[in-house]
């Protein structure tokens, strides 16, 4: 593991009265002015600037008017689940009479909105479809709901293909034509953007003259929720979105599943960070829709009944249980596959399938494996009649959909059907196919990358001095996010003498060390560390790449390194 220092512009920018290392940091992360760190709603991005927008609220109002009877249409991971949940409680509070939501079963219908799905979904007998964080590809799908019948309002951010489905109204940033300036808003925010329209649209025509107004704010800690969990990039509006649902959440005005959610983890809501948004509630959430079906996980989050939710994510918190004991086993068959082989011979787009791999975990599995080996990761299961699935992890500089896409022009047969973005993707393909892909993709990743892009690289914010180990800063840096995607949590390194080093549950390194003059005590930990090193009490040096994070003991706070790499020194 390489640790390299973060760029910075040649000049940093004034950012108001802030210390030094804020502003070293931010400007590090891209920040130009001190408006881009107003996390006030009313700096976020007009709606008006979405392609479609105002075709997809006639279509609302409308449904509204004509008391239609709606139903939505989500995919199965956590932005789709919030996504279906913001905007069925949003259409709710906003007054449409009859709103209902349906998630297909990844093991039976697959993603989106098939075919297959709107025949389901005709059993509701809806007059408007609405899809959430998918459609955008559906072309098959939004041809079937139109010709029976159906409006549709397709509102995604995924990646669009050459065709766009017919549908009444589409909204995506990420559609030709949309001169949205964010191209990075997850799905749950791009329903909330039209849920925002909406609301406006009802207040010109006198929806709200004689009664309140509703506060679609009440649902920005699930929007906040599914931006982290979905891991798209924290740029200065989803930035707005993520700070004021945090917000919400610490305040304790949660959902009541967000609230249980964290209780049956442990955590205190006053607390929470992003990072736990995407730790500790996201994998809670997507247990459900990898192991059985999402519609636990919406109910959970739509439920106002605090027992029926405390109750709910009891049972997510079991399926996540599940999920880590089925990934723990795919992760060792994936590395039994690739333990012989020399590391000169190793592709550079790895493939990896099993047929006893869980279709829900793969993308798990895809991306602990591109962590270990620093490239281009795609693992395989069976999903039945000759079809394999696959989940993609990419790494930086590699955008893994447009690849499949690249392969797919030279292969038409290979690729059944694939979609994603630059760091994630899917795709399915015959059985039969898979050796011939596998050559494929690796060698496409040969073409782009270089052998020295596939080594693992840290970017450090440089070293703190040994004054700055202190609470004040540690709470200032937590407190200047939120951190994500795109919008990296501070990272630090430096060379510590190791004191005291132990193992804690399985595979977390738990040390005490001093700072490189020996005038510091501090603490950290270390997880997931490699038990063939650790403990090793020959190793008196490190060096160590670390977040300075505040760690909360009966009522005590202390500062703790959170160790994102440990080497001997």
């Amino acid at each position: 593991m390489r640790i390299d220092p973060r760029p910075l512009p040649a000049v940093l920018p004034f950012l108001g009265e802030l210390p030094p290392l804020l502003t070293r940091l931010y400007a590090a992360r891209g920040v130009q002015s001190e408006a881009e760190l107003d996390k006030s709603l009313a700096r976020l991005i007009p709606y008006q600037q979405l392609k479609g927008i105002d075709a997809a609220v006639d279509l609302l109002v409308t449904a509204l008017e004509q008391r239609q009877r709606i139903l939505i249409v989500g995919d199965f991971d956590a932005d789709g689940a919030t996504a279906s949940t913001v905007g069925t409680l949003g259409l709710r509070l906003l007054g449409a009479a009859h709103v209902d939501y349906l998630v297909p079963n990844r093991f039976e219908y697959g993603y989106g909105l098939t075919p297959e799905i709107v025949a389901v979904a005709l059993q509701r007998q809806p007059q408007l479809l609405i899809t959430v964080d998918n459609g955008i590809s559906s072309v098959e799908g939004v041809a079937a709901a139109k010709a029976a019948g159906l409006k549709v309002l397709v509102t995604d951010h995924h990646l669009p293909g050459d065709e766009l489905p017919a549908a009444d109204a589409i909204v995506n940033p990420n559609q030709p034509g949309c001169e949205f300036p964010s191209k990075a808003l997850a799905g749950v925010g791009v329903i909330f953007y039209v849920l925002m329209a909406l609301r406006a649209r009802l207040r010109s025509l006198g929806w709200y003259d004689s009664k309140p107004q509703p506060n679609i704010g009440e649902l920005l800690d699930l929007v906040a929720l599914g931006s982290v969990a979905d891991v798209v990039p924290l740029d200065a509006n989803n930035r707005i979105l993520v700070h004021q649902g945090l917000e919400r959440i610490r305040a304790g005005r949660a959902r009541p599943g967000i609230k249980a959610i964290l209780e049956v983890a442990k955590r205190d809501h006053a607390r929470i960070t992003s990072t736990d948004l995407g730790f500790i509630i996201g994998p809670r959430l997507n247990a459900a829709g990898r192991l059985d079906d999402m519609s636990l996980g919406i109910e959970c989050l739509l439920t106002s009944d605090v027992a029926a939710a405390r109750e709910m994510a009891a049972q997510l918190d079991g399926m996540n249980q599940d999920r880590k004991s089925i990934e723990q086993g795919m992760q060792r068959e994936a590395l039994a596959q690739l333990k012989d082989l020399p590391v000169e011979s190793m592709p550079y787009g790895l493939c990896l399938f099993d047929p006893e791999w869980h279709q829900g975990v793969i993308g798990i599995l895809a991306s602990r494996m591109k962590e270990r080996y620093f490239r281009p990761t795609i693992a395989f299961a069976d999903a039945g009649d000759g079809l394999l699935k696959g989940s993609g992890r990419s790494v930086p500089g590699f955008h893994i959909r447009d690849a499949l896409a690249v392969v797919a022009s030279q292969h038409p047969t290979l690729i059944a059907k694939y979609g994603g973005h630059a760091m994630a993707a899917g795709l399915t393909l015959p059985e039969a196919n898979f050796p011939l892909f596998a050559e494929a993709f690796d060698a496409e990743v040969r073409r782009q990358l270089r052998e020295e892009d596939l080594t693992g690289r840290l970017l450090s914010d440089g070293t703190l001095a040994v004054e700055e180990f202190h609470l004040e800063l540690a709470r200032a840096l937590r407190n200047a996010g939120p951190w994500g995607q795109h919008f990296p949590e501070p990272l630090f390194h430096g060379v510590f003498q190791l004191v005291e080093q132990r193992v804690v549950g399985e595979r977390h390194l738990k040390v005490v060390l001093k700072s490189e003059c020996g005038s510091v005590k501090l603490d950290g930990i270390a997880f997931g560390i490699d038990r063939d090193i650790w403990p090793n009490p020959t190793i008196r040096w490190v060096e160590l790449a670390y977040k300075l994070d505040v760690n909360e003991f009966r009522g005590q706070e202390t500062v703790q390194l959170m160790i994102a790499h440990i080497e001997p020194r």
